[in-house]
């Protein structure tokens, strides 16, 4: 097995840390405002629906459908060859969260809008990068 593609990594900071490491445990989490219960993606101090600062990490199921997607073919970046997916998906259990994700696990020719997805995380330096299979395995 040979070294991974190279991949430009997040930049983590205080705010976005919970995020980016929370994949250590196979866990995806957002922030969920503790007063009106809004998801609050991506990380900010307050809630943007009630302004509360009242907002802490919960953990989703992982599971999310394929919103939208495109299929790179170009070489961007060295090191990671095409074909590759990059999609948005919709968390299944966290209302308005969407992630701008790889589809990864199955042929680009296979992903499809509506599809179910699942979490998979790639873990990287100090960062668990959180993408998506087709639920269920490979197609």
């Amino acid at each position: 097995m040979g070294e991974p593609p190279f991949r430009i990594l997040p930049r983590v900071t205080p705010q976005n840390e919970f995020f980016w490491t929370s994949g250590q445990d196979g866990r995806l989490r957002f922030l969920r405002c503790g007063e009106c219960r809004a998801w609050v993606h991506p990380p900010a101090p307050v809630c943007p629906d009630c302004l509360s600062k009242a907002v802490a990490p919960e953990e989703v199921s992982g599971r999310a459908t394929l919103a939208t997607f495109t299929v790179n073919h170009q070489p961007w970046i060295p090191g990671y060859e095409p074909p590759y997916v990059i999609a948005i998906v919709e968390i299944d259990d966290a209302p308005g969260v969407r992630l701008m994700t790889n589809v990864v696990g199955c042929e680009p020719d296979a992903v499809r809008i509506g599809m179910p997805v699942r979490v998979t995380f790639e873990h990287r330096e100090d960062v668990w990068l959180p993408l998506f299979e087709p639920e269920g395995g490979a197609s």
